[in-house]
């Protein structure tokens, strides 16, 4: 079927409106990021960096970002560990068991993260176990589990059994064809499932707010702020958050799409 240019042109305006509505708003604190701020109007003809600044001076924002990117590198190594753990066993075979394991591991990620922190937070008071930043790790590991886990599966279920059978057949451990035969397979997964899950966690609100202990992270920090209103060096937070996660996006399309996809892309 062809298209007319009339409808070919309606489809590229709609796509167009679309992308302004979704990311127009995104380029308020961008733009603001490098101008002057005066009681919320912005100085159009004084563009400054003293945002950037300030930025780097709110102890505050630092330390919470600090805090994030430590919950989610540590939150990305348990997924990751966890997940292929999971992955291995579920495509080693087929039984009822590996079915239900794998139903419990989608089963927070489906869930409202309301009820999987209200969970997590009578879980650790069932248990005293106090709030901090491992019970945020915690919280971030059972929500991003389910990602990591999902993308090792596909990856592997993708693999030719053939390279398997023939590494075991020239007598190598199970050790050894794990990591000479699996784990350079699974690089590329791995990478990929390892960028979005930290963007998720990066990103996740409901699930820290009701687990959280005194050590912020930075969602929940620009939740407090939403209240008494935000200071200027937000908008150049707001900058570099956008550009670190496009680029991290970029990276995992990169690691997830077929080689042979990006070749032909390349030619």
């Amino acid at each position: 079927m062809t298209l007319t240019k009339g409808a070919m042109l309606s489809l590229v305006a709609i796509t167009g409106l679309v992308f302004l509505l979704l990311y127009g708003p995104l380029l308020v604190p961008i733009v603001s990021s490098f101008f002057t701020l005066d009681h919320g109007s912005i100085l159009w003809d004084q563009p400054s960096l003293e945002s950037y600044a300030a930025l780097s001076r709110n102890e505050t924002i630092l330390e919470a970002v600090t805090n994030t990117l430590m919950v989610g590198a540590a939150a990305v190594v348990l997924a990751l560990i966890m997940g292929m753990v999971m992955a291995l066993h579920y495509c080693s075979g087929r039984s009822a068991s590996r079915e239900i394991m794998q139903f419990v591991i989608f089963l927070p990620f489906l869930m409202p993260p309301m009820v999987t922190g209200l969970s997590l937070l009578v879980f650790f008071r069932e248990i005293d176990f106090d709030r901090s930043l491992v019970t945020v790790t915690i919280g971030h590991t059972v929500f991003i589990l389910t990602l990591a886990y999902r993308t090792i599966v596909v990856r592997l279920q993708s693999l030719e059994l053939g390279i398997i059978e023939a590494s075991y057949d020239l007598g190598a451990t199970n050790w050894q064809t794990f990591r000479y035969i699996l784990l350079p397979s699974l690089r590329g997964a791995l990478i990929g499932a390892a960028v979005l899950c930290f963007a998720l966690s990066f990103d996740e609100t409901m699930i820290t707010i009701l687990v959280t202990g005194p050590d912020s992270t930075l969602p929940v920090l620009l939740w407090a702020m939403t209240r008494l209103g935000f200071p200027p060096d937000v908008n150049a937070l707001v900058t570099l958050v956008l550009a670190l996660t496009t680029l991290m996006c970029l990276v995992a399309a990169w690691q997830l799409l077929p080689r042979e996809m990006i070749v032909e892309e390349a030619n």
